[in-house]
């Protein structure tokens, strides 16, 4: 048979229905394979080629499908190799077997296997929520409670006069003062609630749609709003000292205010916001925002006061009715008293709506509360820089918790004074009234440049300073002349000489320097007599004329040369009568008279250490504080307080100082009474004259060194005692150039002495502080002590007219011409003698200038039998003297001291 038609060879395993069935299949799918290929494929049989084969597309021939290399993978795989896909359509199928991530997915094909399931989709969402669950775990548990941000504890002091009111806020870094939630009003509270997170009180501290808000303006570089819970401002304000706008802050401030939430107690976490936030104008905290805006304490506040205040945290620039133009544009007075206006208006109705405030509360409320007008910062300029320093020198050195000068600085306290307001500005406008009057630099430069004032005044029944003028300005004249300048008292000191002698008694000329009281002779200021002579010759308590160690005698002059044998003792006070007093002290004993003076309220010191004659009329320089504090004690019969400045003072709210009422019986009663019926004398007709007060008991006495470099006038009455000084030092120079200079036609006047410009002041203002207090009476003062005859004197002589001697010049002077030295300058270096003490920042100026014996005011020692000087036209001051203890003096010395 020809090959052409001979029958092509039928496939194994099938036959032609096999066949057939191979045909039928869809282009790009295999036929099934016959049993003799899966035969071969299981046995690894080859065709001719070597490879695998299969039917060719019309059952002629067999073509390679794969090769060797496939095959063995096949086999290594353990499963079947692929065959040919005619139409190139495998590509894309899934692997043969499923992973337990089904991802590629293995039954899909194309485009369809890379789309993920929804279960797997599913699983990847629970994976990642589940990742930050765990992820916010972790850190919730890992986080704690910061420790608060040194900037929202910055505080400052505020002071306040002695009714209560705010003097001054200065002394921290930042104007705030902490108060707890128990000091801040419920209405208050109510109102931050509704206006800044209504669902404070059941949220857990964290706002979600806030700070989603929050992050997308931030994506967007938009400006941030606000939403963020009252719990979150705290974290913010307090904890993160952070008020960046960022997502890492924005992060870290939710995690914490979490914490926060649920670690803290609400009225904890509201405490601390109310104490943070800002409200404008530099008020940092409820406390100062109150103080700022309305002039009260938080306490105090009214819902109405309460609502203005939680409209200006939503930015204290946009709503503040002042206006501040210069920080904002928009932020005029109109624009910000018409957001405000609103602002306040719809707090007051959420409060009613709330719950909060009743609707009858709310209908008084039908406009803005009054608010004060912005002010410029506080200055310490004036008086009010004094004021702080004495106040917070006095708390610094008198506090028993240990709380120092650096611990003030770092603010945080309040500090109610004792100072009277209205008697503040009653003696600035009566020394200014002086000044502006009589002293002229520009007319008077040789004369009346570098004078100084300083006045205090003390209530004698409680010892509270209620005022004092420390110089023109705190600001520009740093020395406190209130406190401690060095400037001598003269004869003001004379009263605490006549006091010992009433209290301890003239000592017995037989017996040894250190008697008993029992062993002396108290005097009687108007029975006992001494003599009035001018150059007296001073002895001591034996009869034997006093020399220095140098052996020279004392000459005592007086003033203008008064001269008398013998007056008593009122007489001498009232005419300021130096001899008589010198001598007087001689007899007494300089240390008796030392610790008569301290007992009566004089710190030691501020009193001369040398036992020299002149001690009795005055070469110690006591502060005005000081000697109005003393001169109270005669005026509450004896019974001596410290002058003080502070009457409490609170931390946080707390009182942590009050001022103990401490008194002291310094003298008896008959004793300080008796001075008083003396310095009354004074007054009435003697130096004083020209400090009486209409319809006023007044008792003072003058005061006046050498060389009229301090003049002063003290006086008191029942309820008032007040110093005047007035002196001449340039204390802006360095302190070795600083001295006293005389006054000598100062204010256009020959001689300045404390009848004239310091008992003008004192008139004035004791006229003007006494307005309305009632007309008090001292007590007639009972009989004390015996006829005691000083100085030589054994017998009352008759009383001749007084007659001035020739003045002290008309007999020249054979010895040395006396040497003038001026004083020491007060320098913070110096021994302590501030009254308040020597605080750092006391804005005290310690000094020597009274220093013993090389000083104003009065001399150790001088040469006998010579006259003194020429002594100035009009002067009240005695002569001046070369010798004595410690080198010399200007004032004393040899013939006379202080006086007048």
């Amino acid at each position: 048979m020809s090959e052409h038609r001979r029958k092509p060879p039928q496939p194994q395993g099938g036959g032609r229905a096999a066949a057939r069935r191979a045909a039928q299949q869809p282009s790009g799918r295999r036929a099934a394979p016959s049993r003799g290929e899966a035969s071969a494929s299981r046995t690894g049989s080859a065709g001719p080629a070597g490879g695998a084969h299969r039917p060719g597309p019309h059952g002629e021939g067999e073509q390679p499908y794969a090769g060797r290399a496939a095959a063995r993978r096949a086999a290594q795989r353990g499963g079947r190799r692929r065959g040919a896909d005619p139409g190139g359509r495998g590509r894309g199928r899934g692997p043969g077997k499923k992973h337990f991530i089904d991802y590629p997915r293995y039954d899909k094909y194309g485009w369809r296997r890379w789309v993920p399931s929804w279960k797997l989709t599913s699983a990847l969402c629970l994976a990642f929520f589940g990742s930050l669950i765990a992820a916010g775990s972790v850190a919730y548990a890992l986080v704690g409670l910061p420790q608060q941000s040194l900037a929202s504890k910055a505080e400052n002091n505020v002071y306040y006069w002695s009714d209560g009111t705010p003097m001054v806020s200065t002394g921290g870094e930042v104007n705030r003062q902490i108060v707890t939630i128990d000091q801040i009003p419920k209405a208050m509270q109510d109102a931050v609630v509704s206006q800044e997170n209504k669902t404070f009180y059941t949220d857990s501290g964290v706002d979600p749609q806030g700070i989603a808000r929050a992050v997308v303006n931030m994506a967007k570089g938009e400006e941030t709003q606000g939403g963020s819970t009252i719990t979150q401002q705290y974290v913010k304000n307090a904890l993160l000292g952070d008020q960046s706008q960022t997502l890492s802050r924005k992060f870290k401030e939710m995690f914490i205010a979490l914490k926060v939430g649920t670690k803290l107690d609400k009225r904890q976490i509201l405490q601390g916001y109310l104490n943070t936030s800002y409200f404008g104008r530099g008020a940092y905290g409820i406390q100062a925002a109150a103080r700022t805006y309305f002039g009260v304490n938080a306490k105090d506040l009214n819902p109405s006061q309460c609502s203005f205040l939680a409209a200006l945290l939503k930015g204290a620039t946009l709503y503040d009715p002042a206006g501040n133009a210069d920080l904002n544009p928009q932020a005029t007075p109109q624009g910000n008293t018409a957001r405000m206006t609103f602002r306040w208006k719809t707090t007051l109705d959420q409060m009613v709506q709330n719950g909060y405030l009743q609707p009858a509360e709310r209908a008084k409320y039908t406009k803005l509360p009054a608010w004060q007008p912005l002010k410029k910062s506080a200055q310490l300029s004036g008086q009010v820089g004094y004021l702080v320093d004495l106040a917070k020198a006095y708390f610094a050195n008198n506090n028993t918790q240990g709380i120092t000068s650096d611990d003030l600085s770092k603010g945080g306290y309040e500090i109610y004074t004792t100072f009277d307001k209205k008697k503040v500005k009653q003696l600035t406008d009566a020394v200014e009234k002086v000044r502006k009057e009589n002293i002229d630099p520009k007319k008077r430069p040789g004369q009346d440049k570098y004078v100084q004032f300083g006045g205090a005044s003390v209530d004698p029944q409680s010892g509270k300073i209620v005022a004092i003028y420390g110089g023109e300005d705190a600001t520009q004249h740093f020395t406190d002349n209130a406190d401690f300048t060095g400037a001598q008292v003269g004869s003001t000191f004379k009263p605490f000489v006549l006091a010992a002698a009433m209290e301890h008694g003239r000592r017995d000329p037989t017996l040894g320097p250190d008697q008993p009281d029992s062993e002396r002779t108290p005097v009687n200021p108007d029975k006992s007599r001494y003599p009035g002579k001018n150059l007296l010759k001073i002895k001591n308590y034996t009869g034997q004329v006093w020399t220095d160690k140098d052996g020279k005698e004392w000459l005592q002059a007086n003033d203008e040369g008064y001269s008398q044998p013998s007056i008593s003792l009122r007489e001498a006070m009232r005419e300021s009568v130096n001899s008589a007093f010198v001598q007087l002290g001689m007899d007494v004993g300089i240390p008796t008279i030392r610790d008569e003076a301290v007992k009566a309220g004089l710190s030691p010191d501020q009193l001369s250490k040398s036992d020299v004659p002149s001690f009795s009329i005055g070469i110690s320089d006591p502060s005005a504080i000081r000697m109005a504090g003393a001169y109270g004690t005669f005026a509450q019969h004896g019974k001596q307080r410290d002058p003080y400045s502070v009457e409490k003072v609170l931390k946080n709210g707390r009182e942590i100082y009050h001022h103990q009422d401490k008194p002291t019986q310094a003298m008896p009663a008959q004793v300080a009474d008796n001075v008083t019926d003396v310095l009354r004398t004074v007054v009435d007709k003697g130096t004083g004259t020209n400090a009486q007060v209409t319809g006023r008991e007044i008792a003072g006495k003058t005061g006046t060194t050498d060389e009229n470099k301090s003049a002063w006038f003290v006086g008191y009455t029942p309820q008032l005692s007040t110093a005047i000084d007035m002196y001449r030092m340039d204390d802006n120079a360095s302190s070795k150039d600083r001295k006293f200079l005389s006054m000598y036609g100062t204010g256009g006047q020959k001689t300045i002495h404390g009848a004239s410009f310091p008992s003008a002041i004192f008139k004035d203002y004791m006229t003007a502080a006494l307005e309305n207090a009632p007309v008090l009476k001292f007590p007639k003062p009972e009989p004390i002590g015996d006829a005691v005859y000083g100085g030589g004197l054994h017998s009352p002589p008759p009383s001749p007219s007084i007659s001035p001697t020739t003045s002290p010049s008309s007999s020249p002077s054979t010895s040395p011409s006396p040497t003038n030295s001026e004083p020491a300058p007060p320098s913070p270096s110096d021994s302590c003698t501030s009254f308040f003490g020597c605080s750092d920042d006391g804005g005290q100026n310690g000094g020597n200038g009274g220093a013993d014996g090389g000083t104003d005011g009065g001399g150790d020692g001088g040469t006998g039998g010579q006259s003194p000087p020429a002594s100035p036209p009009g002067g009240d001051t005695g002569g001046t003297g070369t010798g004595g203890d410690d080198g010399g003096t200007d004032d004393g010395g040899l013939f006379g001291g202080t006086n007048s």
